[in-house]
């Protein structure tokens, strides 16, 4: 990366990708939508695959688009490189298989992202990589499970969906003392509002189909790293997992990429507006969203990130059946997984993103059956504050 697009701030960041135009000149990042590229001579192609020189081979190994767009938000984060896959689970387990082997442990955020405690759960443990899943909200929790065979301690946070904060200066600092990586999932952040290597992670995962991209039409993810010799283990294994990203996806996340700051402003100040409201409502028992004074981690959002976000849980007083009875009478939300669009969407994790935990895993994680998870999008308060209301009332 160029150190003239590391002096700028991040929102001319946002705009100008380090890795710019083609041959004509463009504004944009043309799309290389091809499967292989043409060597100027046999001496050149053995070059390259020999790793001698850098080039490009083949679009499962580097495309000219995607290296924009690993660039691009490797400079987000402060990071020495991007790796881009094809899916945001894609990008944990790139980096699951990377960095652990036979017999290792990895502790990982009770309340993280379902299909990657699944992933721990059900599909490392057969090679033989066991877990432990804790509130990391209390690094006293971590400290407590750490063992000689830790690898690798897994974080999310704000945490999917129970809105839990990790201090990650304190974590990265017991990582460091056990000789383990610290790898963060800042999804829910981004890095418009948090940035975990500064904070000490050595790896960052996103899933890009989120907020990065924010249109809800392409899935994605993106690996960044602190260093140099952790981009050398991790980006092998995508290449031979085959886990690589499309041109024209990397282009469309570019594409959202450039209005993510504008979007996570209106989109933050929209959901604290209606935590407030419903903080206030008769019918909510509870509402935690990171901006609120009730969050029992208010303060250190405060310090470790530059804004609250916009995806918040709440649970009714009627419990599970009144959640249902809201979700089904919504007009403007849509009733739909993910998050982090210019479109508010409004989600049930007991049954559907979480639905893959145990009952009891899911109770210890804090994911009751009553929360409801809630995306704000970027469309006028007052309507969607409209819509909760006349969806209350029927619940």
């Amino acid at each position: 990366m160029n150190e003239k697009h590391r002096q700028y701030h991040f929102d001319t960041k946002l705009i100008h990708s380090p890795t710019i135009g083609g041959a004509y000149g463009a504004v944009n990042v043309p799309i290389y939508q091809t499967s292989t590229f043409a060597f100027h001579s046999a001496e050149q192609g053995a070059k390259f695959f020999a790793g001698e020189v850098e080039g490009y081979m083949y679009t499962r190994i580097g495309n000219p688009t995607v290296k924009a767009l690993e660039d691009n938000v490797a400079g987000l984060e402060n990071g020495f490189g991007g790796i881009a896959t094809s899916s945001g689970l894609a990008a944990v387990t790139t980096v699951c298989m990377a960095l652990l082997e036979q017999r290792a442990h990895v502790v990982s955020t009770a309340s993280v992202y379902g299909p990657s405690r699944g992933l721990m759960e059900g599909h490392l443990a057969r090679f033989g990589v066991e877990s432990t899943f804790v509130d990391t909200s209390d690094v006293a929790n971590l400290e407590n499970v750490l063992r000689p065979d830790t690898r690798m301690i897994y974080v999310e946070t704000p945490s999917n969906p129970t809105m839990q904060v990790t201090d990650l200066r304190a974590v990265a600092a017991l990582a460091k003392a056990h000789g383990c990586v610290l790898v963060v999932d800042n999804t829910f952040a981004s890095p418009c509002l948090q940035r975990p290597l500064d904070l000490g992670a050595d790896v960052v995962v996103h899933s890009v189909t989120k907020f990065i991209n924010g249109h809800a039409d392409v899935v994605g993810g993106l690996i960044v790293t602190r260093d140099e010799a952790l981009y050398r283990r991790i980006r092998p294994l995508m290449v031979s997992l085959g886990c690589c990203m499309d041109p024209h996806q990397a282009f469309l996340v570019l594409r959202g990429l450039k209005t993510l700051a504008i979007r996570v402003e209106r989109a933050q100040q929209n959901a604290m507006t209606i935590a407030r409201w419903l903080e206030r409502h008769p019918k909510v028992a509870w509402v935690r969203h990171l901006g609120l004074e009730s969050h029992p981690q208010h303060e250190l959002a405060k310090k470790q990130m530059s804004g609250f976000g916009s995806v918040f849980s709440f649970e009714l007083k009627g419990g599970v059946e009144a959640g249902r009875r809201l979700m089904d009478n919504v007009r403007l939300a849509t009733l739909a997984v993910s998050l982090g669009g210019v479109e508010t969407l409004i989600e049930h994790p007991a049954s559907m993103t979480h639905a893959g935990m145990s009952q009891a895993s899911r109770v210890a994680a804090g994911i009751t059956d009553g929360l409801v998870r809630y995306s704000t999008g970027i469309e006028d308060v007052e309507d969607l504050m409209a819509d909760l209301e006349q969806a209350l009332a029927a619940a």
